[in-house]
């Protein structure tokens, strides 16, 4: 038995220090192959130190041995020393039959750094030297798949898996497709490769995949169900609840969709997501002050949220609690003029006849809303009881520009061509 041998049996005993020891003879007597094959032994293992110590020791004795190089530049950059990593990598050139292994390892330093356009442009030259090479073609794919280039990455993707290779590096190529085609609004293709994959497959991020593209086809019934089989083996999988929810309201489940919102709510107190559908569903169930409830939730920890602001606000004025919405919106305009919100007012304004402060809030925003119906409607009426009819005028011209067929506003304009 080698003492490399030796060192590896020790660590799998667990005397490590009877490893170390072994490792000391195995340096100064074993062959450079065994040392080698150590050294990657001991780096799957993750004893990068001894790894590191081994190839610098070859390095020493074979300077000119390039994939030594290579593997010192992945431990430096697993150490967090990417300017020694690049030291090493700078070391290979074009000629070196360690370079695409290089380009491939420098690809990956500068994705660790954000440097996406670098990291594609090694891996662009990587495949013109080994345009068939399953590292490649991962790394690409890869790439454009974690920069959300969804479409470049599908290429690659395929190109894997027509050579038979359904799983690579523990990455599932065929839900990689399916997610691709997903996000890319492709479901029906997104569809047939997910439902390609053997159940025993289904981890918990294809289980998302596969229930989150049935529900944008439409398939409540079935993406209910994966989404319930995913809450059962993941229930901290917080990203199925919204959609979940979405699912049992799309069948008229509208009580099971708050209890899963509910539930969602117990294990992320933060997701405003959340808390708006909650709202939502309360809404649906006659229950508004509960849903009232959810919207003050979020702008607890979110003050600027403009949906939720937007939806508080609809709701108030709703429950005719028009001065609580003045309150609420003006407090919300010093942080964000929004015109929306400021449309809101006015209409809060004019609930309670404070015609004057009502105009005021609509004239402000009324070149954000020259295309609303709404907006000049509720304008026309409001400025015909101020009695400001030049601005009625123009608001019923306005109207019916996008409405030209509302007889009640037609009508009121016939009565102001005869007021005139």
């Amino acid at each position: 038995m080698t003492y490399s041998e030796k060192t590896l049996t020790q660590i799998k005993l667990g005397n490590f220090d009877l490893a170390d020891q072994e490792l000391q003879l195995a340096l100064l007597k074993d062959q450079p192959d065994f040392l080698f094959n150590l050294a990657e032994e001991l780096q799957q293992l993750g004893f990068s130190d001894w790894a590191k110590d081994i190839y610098q020791t070859l390095l020493k004795r074979f300077p000119e041995e390039d994939q030594l190089k290579t593997a010192l530049a992945e431990i430096a950059i697993n150490n967090g020393q990417d300017d020694q990593a690049l030291a090493y990598l700078s070391q290979i050139g074009p000629a070196s039959p360690a370079y695409l292994n290089a380009l491939l390892v420098a690809a990956d330093l500068y994705q660790t750094q954000g440097l996406f356009e670098v990291s594609e442009q090694k891996l662009l030259t990587a495949l013109k030297i080994a345009p068939n090479e399953s590292a490649v073609l991962l790394g690409l794919a890869e790439l454009y798949f974690n920069i959300k280039r969804y479409q470049s990455a599908i290429p690659f993707y395929l190109q894997l898996l027509r050579t038979g290779q359904l799983q690579l590096a523990k990455i599932n190529l065929v839900q990689r497709v399916g997610a691709c085609y997903a996000e890319t609004g492709h479901f029906e293709q997104a569809l047939g490769y997910l439902e390609q994959i053997h159940q025993r497959d289904l981890d918990p991020d294809i289980l998302f995949d596969l229930a989150f593209t049935q529900l944008q086809l439409k398939r409540y019934e079935a993406a209910a169900k994966n989404f319930e089989k995913l809450r059962k083996i993941s229930p901290d999988y917080t990203s199925l609840y919204p959609y979940l929810a979405n699912a049992y309201e799309e069948q008229g489940q509208l009580q099971q969709a708050l209890l899963i919102d509910q539930e969602g709510l117990r294990i992320d107190q933060y997701n405003s997501k959340l808390y708006l559908h909650a709202s939502q569903m309360a809404q649906k169930l006659a229950q508004p002050e509960l849903a009232e409830q959810y919207l003050r939730q979020i702008l607890q920890f979110d003050e600027d949220n403009l949906t939720a602001l937007i939806e508080l606000s609809d709701l108030l004025q709703t429950q005719k609690k028009y001065q609580a919405n003045i309150e609420l919106l003006k407090k919300a305009i010093k942080l964000s003029n929004d015109s929306q919100l400021v449309w809101n007012l006015g209409r809060a304004y004019s609930a309670l006849e404070d015609d004057r402060s009502a105009l005021e809030c609509y004239r402000s925003v009324q070149k954000d809303f020259e295309h609303e119906a709404d907006f000049w409607r509720e304008l026309a009426l409001l400025a015909r009881r101020s009695g400001d009819l030049p601005l009625v005028r123009k608001s019923v011209a306005n109207y019916l520009k996008i409405e030209p067929n509302d007889l009640t506003m037609l009508d009121l304009q016939n009565e102001l061509d005869e007021t005139f």
